[in-house]
């Protein structure tokens, strides 16, 4: 009978504690000097990833295309709604944006061709 109590405790506990850990859990990739990892959302054609290079320090996100992308249209959204920013630039070249608010972003990448990246971060000071 002992057996069976324990058991039921340890599978509840399984089940249990992976759903209390995803509130603090975050996708965010960031490494320790800002850098956001950019991964492919929706890539029909040959990945260009590499060429986006997206920094966050404090407030201040820095995109960089280090490639002739054509026009990219880059828009920051917090991952809860509400803020968000838009801005099309021609590539190669970069765009700046300040972040007034902490919370957790979301970076949003559309190539002319359709393909869409997107890289996650938090702004926490």
């Amino acid at each position: 009978m002992r057996y069976k109590k324990n058991k039921l405790f340890i599978l509840l506990l399984a089940m249990f504690l992976p759903a209390s850990w995803g509130g603090v859990y975050s996708n965010c990739i960031v490494d320790n000097h800002g850098h956001i990892q950019i991964m492919e959302s929706h890539v029909q054609n040959v990945p260009r990833d590499y060429a986006i290079q997206a920094t966050i320090n404090g407030h201040y996100l820095t995109v960089v295309f280090t490639e002739n992308l054509g026009n990219v249209t880059v828009e920051v959204s917090k991952v809860n709604g509400g803020e968000t920013q838009v801005e099309s630039t021609p590539t190669p070249n970069g765009v700046n944006f300040y972040i007034y608010e902490t919370g957790s972003y979301i970076v949003t990448f559309t190539l002319s061709n359709g393909d869409v990246y997107y890289g996650e971060f938090d702004v926490t000071d």
